[in-house]
C-alpha cells in the first residue's frame, strides 16, 4: 500500500491543486481515449501556479500565464479578495495533435487580502508569460507612548 508523502512546507492548498491536476490530467486521458470524452471532461476554470512572497513593503503574487496578452488577463479586487481570471483560447492546429498536456478554457485566481493590504494602489505587470500583482502594505500604526498624568 502507497502512503501519500508530505513534503516539507506542503499545505492544504498545494495537496488539492495536486489533486486538481491529477483530475484534469485524467480527464483529457479519458478524452483522448474515449470520443466524445465519455463525459468526464472537468468544465471547471482552474487555477494557474502561484508565487506568493511577502516583502516589508508589499505582497508579491506571481501567476504562470504562458501566451497570454494582458486584454486576456482581467484583475480585480472586491471587497478583500483579489480576483485574477481569463480564458486560454485552444489554437488552430493544421496537423494531428499526439498529445496534449497545455491547460485550456477559463482559468480563476482568487486570494484574499490580509488586513494590512492596500487596495487602493494595486498594480499588476505581464512579462514573460508571468503576471506580477504587487500589492502594497499599508503603514502599520506606530505604538506611541501615553504620558499618564495626576
Amino acid at each position: 500500500m502507497t502512503v501519500p508523502v508530505h513534503r516539507e512546507g506542503s499545505t492544504r492548498r498545494d495537496l488539492l491543486r495536486e489533486f486538481q491536476d491529477l483530475t484534469d490530467r485524467m480527464g483529457r486521458l479519458w478524452a483522448a481515449a474515449v470520443p466524445g470524452g465519455g463525459g468526464l471532461v472537468s468544465e471547471h476554470p482552474w487555477e494557474p501556479a502561484d508565487d506568493v512572497e511577502e516583502t516589508d513593503d508589499s505582497y508579491v503574487i506571481e501567476l504562470d500565464l504562458p501566451g497570454l496578452r494582458r486584454d486576456q488577463i482581467t484583475v480585480e479586487v472586491l471587497d478583500s479578495e483579489l480576483a485574477v481570471h481569463g480564458e486560454v483560447k485552444e489554437k488552430e492546429r493544421v496537423g494531428v495533435l499526439r498529445r496534449q498536456t497545455r491547460r485550456i478554457g477559463q482559468f480563476d485566481y482568487r486570494m484574499s487580502l490580509p488586513a494590512d493590504a492596500d487596495a487602493e494602489h494595486i498594480s499588476a505587470e505581464l512579462a514573460h508569460g508571468v503576471l506580477t500583482v504587487r500589492v502594497p502594505r499599508t503603514q502599520r500604526a506606530k505604538p506611541r507612548r501615553i504620558e499618564i498624568t495626576g
